[in-house]
């Protein structure tokens, strides 16, 4: 139920005839590079073709010659009304109403199955992202790779992927000592002492908390102990009490994850002395010196030494990679390491990692890890998610004394609720920077898109209510089998024009990884529904509810019903409900 793929195999079959009766050449001339799409300009007509432009080379001959025959040839389908050649040999497309009229009956009969496709029909995605160290409630730059992971994972689900949802605990190294340290401060102070909140410790007020449940659990016992009897065993309680704060927030923005994974578990476990002891025997470890860092001269604060290196630069990084420190401790790199390695034989046919921006510098190392380990078996990507800039009355937002240096992700749901919040991080591409203004997100105007969307569904859900309450049946079904070819004006066939684009969107979507394209589809859809609703404020006939006339309403309804179930879809892609009502 793809029109876009219906035309294109239209295309495709009639260069295919054109081959049969010889205006177009068989040998070396392939149609895997013909595509089908809209066109900018919706003047231009509902879509467009470069078939000629991309086969004028291996056939030998002009564009347009091959535009001009494909174009003939073309109209004499009952689903084009027109077909022109414009510029150099593309080849612009009118579709006959009824092939619009009749769509949307089939969005009513599929419901919210409408869109989906079979891209990942068989296939198994990992998708990791928050992964925040549990030393702190999240903080806003971790709310937009929350909802960016999240909403990737929707939409991989949407065509078909298993997705496992994935959070990679970071407890496994120092910033857990310092968070037990400032924990063990706040044990202290609940015991009456002053904390002692020195340089390098966390200063949030959200471990008061934790400083009185650590004294409710052992009193006053560890006062004034030597930290090498306080501190694996604070630290292990207070990982688990900062996660089971992270896992609490990550509820209220309506994120569940599938898998936790802890980092300790890795050391504890003795997986990343396995991992490397494997890694060994496909020769991907050796003992080598690697060259001074950028910038420095041999002479400088730096001096060879054989360290165990991991072959990241045949995988395309910059530097092979030490695993293991001068003291024997592991590096940062052997966790990540083995961690990659254990997703990889656990057989995702897709792994995606969600970072912030600070986290650029780690993206070739890991990609050459996953091509090591996974080779072509596994497609990997990165996203990185970039900063967020939070205002309120013109002015940045203040920062959180809870927390002591950012803004949570509590916060911010605090002042203007999950779906809201969701939708706004998905306003912009995860690699640009983000405004976040709470004056614009709730005010109730065109320059809000969060508004704009949901005032489009609520606009349904009113008039289908008013209609249902004056007599008129408005279940799917009904509406489904009215009389579609009463919806012929230019606006109703616009407006199911990009209703038609849909399925096609959804799939660009979910190839490039970039579920924002789903929020601007929506802003855009919104759009020429309220553009056709205030039409109907002048021109009654194409106002949705028409009195007297039950089969028109019906028809009109039924265009009405079809938006909001595409609406709906795109906002459970994004985790964000529909509006009933406003």
């Amino acid at each position: 139920m793809n029109l876009f793929t219906d035309i294109r195999e239209l295309v495709i079959a009639t260069l295919a005839a054109m081959q049969e009766a010889g205006d177009l050449p068989r040998e070396g001339v392939g149609f895997a590079n013909v595509t089908v799409e809209a066109p900018r300009d919706p003047a231009h007509g509902d879509m467009a073709t470069n078939a000629a432009m991309v086969l004028a080379k291996p056939a030998k001959m002009k564009p347009r010659d091959i535009a001009e025959t494909l174009v003939a040839k073309l109209v004499e389908d009952d689903r084009i009304a027109a077909a022109e050649v414009a510029g150099p040999g593309f080849v612009n497309l009118r579709l006959a109403p009824g092939v619009f009229q009749t769509l949307v009956g089939q969005i009513l009969e599929a419901g919210t199955v409408y869109g989906r496709s079979e891209l990942g029909k068989g296939k198994t995605a990992n998708v990791e992202f928050v992964s925040a160290n549990p030393t702190g409630p999240l903080h806003v730059g971790h709310c937009r790779g929350a909802v960016f992971g999240d909403a990737l994972a929707g939409l991989l689900d949407f065509v078909g992927y298993d997705v496992t949802r994935e959070y990679w605990v970071n407890d496994g190294g120092a910033q857990v000592d310092v968070l037990a340290r400032s924990a063990y401060e706040r044990y202290r102070e609940a015991n009456g002492q002053e904390p002692r909140i020195e340089a390098g410790l966390y200063p949030g007020d959200y471990l008061i908390p934790v400083g009185q449940a650590l004294k409710d659990r052992f009193g006053d016992s560890l006062m004034d102990k030597p930290e090498a009897e306080w501190l694996v065993p604070i630290r292990d309680i207070v990982s688990d009490l900062m996660m089971d704060g992270i896992r609490a927030d990550l509820a209220l923005l309506g994120v569940k994850m599938d898998v936790f994974t802890s980092e300790k578990s890795y050391y504890d476990s003795g997986k990343i002395e396995k991992t490397l002891e494997e890694l060994k025997g496909k020769e991907l470890l050796y003992t080598g010196t690697l060259p001074p860092p950028k910038g420095k001269a041999p002479d400088e604060d730096w001096e060879p030494r054989e360290q165990l290196l991991f072959r990241s630069t045949d995988y395309g990084d910059d530097v092979d990679r030490p695993v293991q420190k001068s003291d024997g401790g592991w590096t940062y790199f052997a966790p990540d390491l083995a961690y990659h390695y254990d997703k990889v034989k656990r057989g995702y046919d897709l792994i995606i990692d969600v970072f912030g921006a600070d986290h650029g510098g780690y993206v070739k190392r890991m990609k050459a890890i996953v091509a090591a380990l996974g080779g072509d078996a596994v497609e990997f990507d990165i996203k990185l998610t970039q900063l967020v800039k939070l205002f309120k009355n013109g002015e940045p937002f203040k920062m959180s004394k809870r927390a002591g240096t950012f803004i949570t992700l509590h916060d911010v749901i605090e002042q203007v609720g999950a779906d809201v919040t969701r939708f706004v991080m998905l306003t912009r591409r995860n690699d640009a920077h983000l405004d976040f203004d709470f004056d614009k997100v709730t005010e109730q105007s065109r320059e809000n898109p969060v508004f704009y969307v949901q005032y489009a569904s609520a606009r349904v859900a009113s008039v289908l209510r008013k209609a249902g309450e004056a007599g008129v049946d408005t279940q799917d079904s009904v509406l489904a089998g009215a009389d579609l070819s009463k919806l012929d004006h230019e606006a109703e066939l616009a407006l199911i024009g990009k209703l038609a684009e849909w399925p096609r969107l959804v799939e660009i979507a979910a190839r490039t990884h970039e579920p924002h394209r789903i929020a601007f589809y929506l802003y855009e859809l919104a759009g020429d529904f309220h553009g056709l609703w205030n039409l109907g404020n002048d021109v009654h006939s194409l106002r949705f509810v028409q009195e007297g006339d039950m089969a028109t309403s019906q028809a009109k309804l039924a265009l009405a019903r079809a938006v909001s179930v595409v609406i709906s879809s795109g906002l459970a892609i994004l985790g964000v409900e529909p509006a009933q009502e406003m």
